[in-house]
This record gives C-alpha cells, structure tokens and sequence, in this order.
C-alpha cells in the first residue's frame, strides 16, 4: 500500500496529461501502469538512498554467493545482482525496463524490492537508523510476515528509524539531523489504533507536501488521497474539501469519496469520553481523519463507512 500511495501521487501530481483529477487515475494504459510503478519504486529507493544513490536488486540465472557456514542456500538469495545508480533518471529506467521482474506473476517483486530498499540505504546505515534497540526489520507469525515501523518508516522518509513515525520521539533545537527530520514528506501518514492509545504521527508525516497519505488504522494500511496539490499550502482550502480513501481490500469496490468540513460543529462530544466504547463509536477512518483535522465532520457521500 506503501508503494501504491507512491503511485499515486505520480499519477496525480508529477505525470503530464491532458487528463484532470480522478480521470488521471483511471485512463492509464499498460505501459503507463508500468511507467508509474518504475517511478513510484525509483524514488522510494532514491530516498532511502539519501538523494544520491539507489541500488536495484534483480534475479539472474547465475549464482553470485559461495555458500558458507553461516548462509543456508535458498535459491534465491544467492541469485541476486545489484545494479548501482548515482542518477534516479537511470534507475527509473532500468527499473521500467525490467518491470516484469517486479510485478510480474511469480517474480518475487516485493521481495526483490526490500532488498533493494535495504542496500540502496546499505546496511550500515539501516544499522545506524536502527540504533541499540535490536528492531527487526520484518516479523514472522504463524507463517505470515509483516513488516515492522522500520521498514514503514525507510518507505515514507528513507531512513529506517522505528521512532520515525513517532512525533514524540524528534530531536531538539540541537540535534543531529534536525533538519532532515522535520523536513515534510512527499507521501505522508496517519495512524489510528482502538485497541491502545498511541502517539500522535511527527507532524511533518500528518502533513506531506502533497495530499497523500499511507494510513494504519487498526493494524490494516490504506490510501488517502486527495487531487488538489494545493490542499496543505493553503490554509484556506482546508475548510471543506475532498478525499478519496482506498484500502485494497475485496470488499470494497470501488474508492470511498468523503468530504471533510474542518469548521462545522456537528461532531461534538466529551473529549474525556473513551471513543472505542459502542455509544461513542466512529469509523475508524474518521478517527484517522481526525489526527491531522481534529473536530471535522466527513461525509460519506452515500458509501457505507468503513470501521
């Protein structure tokens, strides 16, 4: 979903056609579809590469590890070639070039993918990202594998810092880095959870440079997304406005069109109030809607909402 809110904002906002809005979006032909996954992967990797480098990794017939004491073979692995780029122009083309190896059927696409996240980074520095705390980058679970905040954060900031996504976690006036943390996001995030309180998002991922965002709610991730690319440079434009809210999954057919009105006072309630209990109840988009618009009422505009 990560990648596919990258897609998104190049369909939107960076690729030129004579299409407007949601017509961007849905009149894309195969080679177009292709063009916008190269480029949605070339920045996600150019970022992590910190905006001078990025790594592709692909899958070749020839073997490119001797196996040893401490590496079990799995056929994989030990198959994969890493392509170097000192200019994201080029590897956005390779990319293209060779888009079946990540999306076609059988390619192993999300994992070729992570491997290239994690050298286009390299390994010292996702050591680095990660700190004292042993954070693993993925979890395992009755033969599932989810990937952890690490790796969320690499996707959205280029940096594989669990605390990334934690706004109470910034440096200070003083700190390292100060600079590039509280720089905004091209694609930002928004978390909402029933089940526990949890910190807010760091503001600059409530607030990307445009209109699209990766969403956590309740251990699920969707999109939200908005096609007005001046919608959080204007405070004006944040009074009523129009979102569009995706989750991938089968039930929902077709994308959630809901409008957000930032200064009507129907949605009203006793902030002491727990908001997981049945009378207080919302839908859990709303809820996300609210961490980066507190108080605004969103229409559903006839969709039954998601909770």
């Amino acid at each position: 979903m990560a990648v596919q809110a990258h897609i998104i904002k190049y369909l939107l906002f960076v690729r030129n056609t004579e299409y407007t809005h949601l017509e961007r979006l849905c009149r894309i032909s195969r080679r177009e579809q292709g063009e916008a996954l190269a480029a949605a992967l070339a920045d996600t990797l150019w970022a992590a590469g910190g905006g001078g480098r990025a790594a592709v990794c692909l899958v070749t017939a020839g073997v490119h590890i001797t196996p040893s004491r401490d590496y079990k073979a799995d056929n994989f692995t030990e198959r994969i070639q890493l392509f170097e780029f000192s200019e994201k122009a080029a590897a956005q083309d390779f990319i293209f070039d060779h888009i079946n190896c990540f999306k076609g059927e059988g390619s192993h696409g999300v994992i070729l993918f992570l491997y290239s996240l994690i050298f286009s980074r390299t390994l010292a520095r996702v050591q680095e990202d990660l700190g004292c705390a042993a954070t693993p980058l993925l979890k395992f679970s009755f033969g599932n594998v989810t990937c952890t905040q690490a790796v969320l954060s690499l996707l959205l900031t280029g940096r594989a810092s669990p605390h990334q996504l934690d706004g109470g976690q910034e440096p200070g006036p003083s700190g390292a880095g100060v600079e590039s943390w509280r720089q905004r996001v091209p694609v930002g995030y928004l978390r909402w959870g029933r089940a526990q309180a949890e910190r807010q998002v760091s503001p600059r991922l409530r607030t990307p440079r445009l209109p699209v965002w990766l969403c956590g709610i309740s251990g699920r991730h969707s999109v939200l997304f908005g096609t007005d690319s001046l919608l959080l440079s204007d405070w004006k434009r944040e009074r009523v406005f129009h979102l569009y809210f995706y989750n991938g999954q089968q039930e929902q057919t077709t994308t959630a069109h809901l409008t957000i009105d930032t200064h009507s006072h129907h949605w009203e309630e006793d902030q002491s109030e727990d908001p997981s209990c049945p009378e207080k109840r919302r839908p859990s988009v709303e809820m996300a809607i609210r961490t980066k618009w507190a108080g605004a009422t969103v229409s559903w505009n006839g969709t039954d909402p998601f909770f």
